[in-house]
């Protein structure tokens, strides 16, 4: 059984991060080690909750992995909250990576053409620099634009999103999946470059009129999880896309959903048959 170790916050509630990429890599028969970066109560979406900083631990649970000789399939990192963490966590990957050990980098920081609250542009170029390590990174286009330091757009064509992923890889990752991006108003999806090929792949599905919290670590999450079952990126991409569009079908339909996240566990089961499916 492969195994990865997945390096983000955990929400005791508030499905987001941990409490997602866990239990969706499990679900794809890969052991999941996870290093949690900080303790929430609930994800930042609510009105209050309590933040305990992890960021002392990183370091000594890395050299520990180390000294046990450990070995990862891959690691992923998603929300990291501070220059100190990305730091620690470059350290950790050039710690533990080796040939067969894939690095996935899901940049949390911004969307809608803004930052998080607490981060900069100056802390949005480090990420960049983090980014240059990952064989695979999954920015929405907001979080691109800002590694990137150019003005945000939703103006755009194929040939403008093209350039952005190109210029994502020249910062050192072979492969670049912009996620959230539309030419069509009722499609949405995600579009990548690998510049291991010099080849460029998309895939869409319905855009549904809502929005909920986490979707992207649900993708994210699922992209990986394909990836670890033998998916091509092109296939894992689209796995993921199909999987996250039925979650928010789902909870659509469900009268009872909660608002803080998607019924991403009741789509499990349609996850798993997509991971047989390899295009």
């Amino acid at each position: 059984m492969k195994r990865i170790l997945t390096v983000q916050d955990i929400s005791c509630v508030g499905r987001c991060s941990l409490t997602v990429a866990l239990p969706i890599i499990s679900a794809a028969g890969v052991e999941a080690g996870v290093l949690p970066t900080a303790v929430l109560s609930t994800h930042t979406a609510f009105p209050k909750f309590t933040f305990c900083d992890l960021t002392d631990e990183i370091e000594g649970i890395s050299k520990t992995f180390s000294e046990l000789e450990l070995d990862f399939d891959a690691i992923y990192t998603g929300y990291l909250g501070s220059f100190r963490q990305l730091g620690l966590v470059s350290e950790l990957i050039d710690r533990h990576k080796t040939e067969k050990c894939m690095v996935v980098i899901d940049p949390c920081m911004a969307d809608n053409g803004k930052l998080y609250k607490g981060f900069t542009p100056e802390f949005a170029k480090a990420m960049a620099g983090l980014c240059g390590k990952a064989d695979l990174i999954v920015p929405n286009l907001t979080e691109a634009c800002f590694m990137l330091g150019i003005p945000y757009t939703e103006d755009y064509d194929e040939e403008y999103i093209r350039k952005i992923l190109k210029q994502l890889t020249a910062l050192g990752a072979k492969r670049a999946a912009l996620t959230g991006i539309s030419f069509d108003p009722s499609k949405l999806g995600a579009y990548s470059y690998d510049s291991t090929t010099d080849s460029y792949f998309s895939c869409f599905n319905d855009r549904l009129p809502v929005a909920y919290h986490g979707t992207g670590d649900i993708f994210a999450s699922a992209t990986l999880g394909a990836l670890m079952r033998g998916h091509t990126t092109e296939s894992a991409l689209s796995v993921a896309v199909d999987y996250t569009l039925e979650c928010i079908r789902l909870t659509m339909a469900d009268e009872d959903r909660r608002t803080y996240g998607v019924n991403f566990e009741q789509a499990l089961p349609y996850y798993i048959d997509r991971l047989e499916i390899k295009k």
